[in-house]
């Protein structure tokens, strides 16, 4: 491959690549693997970096354990505590920590945020529910539980308000270059009002980094000139990503039709049809991209029937020209993946969920019943209705591994649900650029004319796979030609990344 001026101008055998430019570099990369740079559709880099740099608990696999990390962490550092992690459903005891444990656990009046795996509740010690006074009254504060919903949002936007610029630019630092490490050339922050905030979006965009940052902006508008003003305020690129029409399935906030197996309740609408259709209608006129968080079944009938309106008000091209998508579009059926195909709403899919919650008896059938646990993240499905997909993480929800996320969507747990591992790839690369606007017909592969954003991995052997359940369409006969990838079997080691290129810049070296 032959490389000039950030692009991708030759590839070919050897010899002639020699004959052709005989004054390059060259640079031998022992039969390594060489294959196009990943992208990942759904980032929260500030917050990566804080539990990469802070008190991660997503290992702690008791309650016990996790107070026993936030006792040692609080004894080693001053102020305030950040955790991030925790996932009672691995748990024996199946609960949360308590505000009055963590205050004996961290010290009377010591101010302590334990934000949950999910991101959308957290455990909080009464210190900081005193600092906060006006959260007992808000909706999603009960007492002995982790605040939900507005009160959870609360007390975050005051977790995040004492951060400053300097501990905030060490976690992104630390954030970025964690994803370049593993062969990430660019990431879409997904930021908003209660996630991150704006003056860490606007950090965040400023940040001269290897890793370029696509970031989407989680606010409803109704018009064109709200849209078109807010993004010029912000510097933001869409407004979309966590946009929330609902909540999380761990945190019993995802907008269900029908209630949860475990609570009763069906979870927490954030939009409406009518604010989804203002949204849309605004950010279409407007030239902007939207999109929205929804996981549960309720949430996708109030989003899909808002694209709807709009389509039949400006017409389905329209709609379709400005790439708007949907993050996690978990519990998704039929008539809603009609709505997505018809009018071009890319699915930004997190296939770490069902590796980490999936399966018979995980939180996933907890949560919601066998029956309907059944019906997540149908991969398969999207991919045959000609939905677009997108592979993220939602880091640091789950891990930030692009070849883990691609094994989780061709081993899925449910049967009938996984794609290929090239079909994977190939969201997880092109169809994450496709996602983030760019729609050059190169990005995300290595062939002349592409942006020479690539990633050497040191993988043994490389095999041409079809999905764990499926025939595949094409050949896997080596004769074919068809690309190989590494072998991504569960238990199989992964490609360890070596060297990472972004636009003919070296990014990361092992």
């Amino acid at each position: 491959m032959a490389v000039s001026g950030g692009d991708v101008v030759w590839v070919g055998a050897d010899r002639t690549g020699r004959a052709l430019h005989p004054d390059a570099e060259v640079i031998d990369l022992g039969g390594a693997f060489v294959a196009p740079a990943f992208v990942d559709s759904h980032v929260h880099v500030t917050d990566l970096g804080l539990r990469l740099t802070g008190l991660d608990l997503s290992a702690a696999d008791s309650l016990d354990e996790c107070l026993a990390l936030l006792r040692k962490h609080a004894a080693e550092q001053p102020g305030p505590v950040l955790g991030h992690g925790w996932d009672e459903t691995r748990w024996a005891d199946r609960r949360a920590p308590t505000a009055a444990e963590l205050d004996a656990a961290a010290g009377p009046g010591r101010q302590v945020y334990l934000v949950r795996i999910d991101a959308h509740s957290a455990a909080v010690s009464t210190a900081l529910l005193d600092a906060v006074p006006a959260v007992r009254s808000l909706p999603g504060y009960t007492p002995g539980e982790p605040v939900r919903g507005q009160a959870h949002h609360a007390v975050r936007d005051a977790v995040l308000a004492a951060l400053g610029p300097a501990d905030r630019d060490r976690a992104r630092r630390a954030a970025l270059d964690a994803a370049a490490a593993v062969g990430i050339v660019a990431v879409h922050e997904c930021a908003g009002p209660h996630i991150s905030g704006a003056d860490d979006v606007r950090e965040l965009l400023a940040l001269d980094h290897g890793v370029q940052v696509r970031a989407y902006w989680g606010q409803a508008v109704t018009s064109a000139d709200e849209a078109r003003a807010l993004v010029a305020d912000l510097g933001v690129h869409g407004l979309a990503g966590d946009l929330f029409a609902d909540g999380s399935l761990g945190s019993h906030t995802a907008h269900l039709r029908e209630p949860y197996a475990d609570r009763d309740t069906r979870g927490t609408a954030y939009l409406d049809a009518d604010a989804v259709a203002a949204h849309v209608r605004a950010c279409t006129e407007a030239g902007v991209q939207a999109g929205f968080h929804a996981i549960g079944d309720a949430a996708l009938d109030a989003v899909t029937e808002g694209f709807a309106r709009v389509a039949a008000e400006l017409g389905g091209p329209a709609v379709a020209a400005r790439g708007h998508r949907v993050e996690h579009a978990e519990l998704i059926d039929a008539d809603q993946l009609k709505v997505f195909a018809d009018f071009g709403v890319i699915a930004c899919v997190q296939p770490g969920f069902d590796a980490a919650w999936g399966g018979p008896d995980g939180m996933y059938a907890a949560r919601l019943g066998a029956e309907r646990a059944a019906r997540l993240n149908p991969f398969a499905a999207m991919a045959a209705a000609g939905v677009s997909l997108a592979i993220g993480s939602d880091a640091p929800v789950t891990d930030l591994n692009p070849w883990q996320s691609i094994r989780a969507a061709a081993h899925h747990r449910t049967p009938g649900h996984q794609i290929s591992p090239r079909a994977a790839f190939a969201a997880a690369t092109r169809g994450n650029w496709r996602a983030g606007g760019v729609r050059d017909g190169v990005a995300g592969t290595l062939v002349p004319g592409a942006p020479a954003s690539y990633a050497v991995w040191d993988a043994d052997d490389l095999v041409v796979a079809a999905a764990s359940d499926k025939v595949q369409r094409w050949s896997t006969d080596p004769r074919s030609r068809v690309p190989g990838l590494p072998p991504l079997v569960p238990g199989a080691e992964l490609p360890r990344c070596l060297r990472t290129v972004h636009r003919g810049n070296e990014i990361y070296s092992a």
